[in-house]
């Protein structure tokens, strides 16, 4: 979705809801991504990953305590994959450029 302002993250997050408030304060008009509902394509996961490394994981959250230590030895981009609300939120991407508010 190439020059659409978007939000990565979660709809229920105060964080997220946060982020998307100043961005249309700032007279954006961002689309808010729910990544758990919607999840992540390949292609942002990789980007995801190249933009944060293994930062891109947030390691504070309820799902990432729940997880096992053979899953939390995994890498960033799969456990991406498969539990897309670990990502360390909220991400803007704008023209295919990824970054943190």
């Amino acid at each position: 979705m190439e020059g659409k302002m978007r939000v990565l993250g979660l709809k229920n997050c105060d964080t997220t809801r946060k982020a998307v408030k100043a961005l249309k304060e700032q007279g954006h008009e961002p689309l808010l991504v729910d990544v758990r509902a919607e999840g992540l394509s390949e292609a942002e996961i990789a980007a995801l990953v190249e933009a944060f490394g293994d930062k891109a994981i947030n390691r504070a959250s309820a799902t990432w305590r729940g997880l096992s230590e053979d899953e939390k030895a995994r890498p960033a981009a799969g456990l991406l994959k498969d539990h897309p609300a670990l990502m360390k939120r909220p991400v803007i991407e704008e023209g295919g450029r990824y970054r943190r508010p």
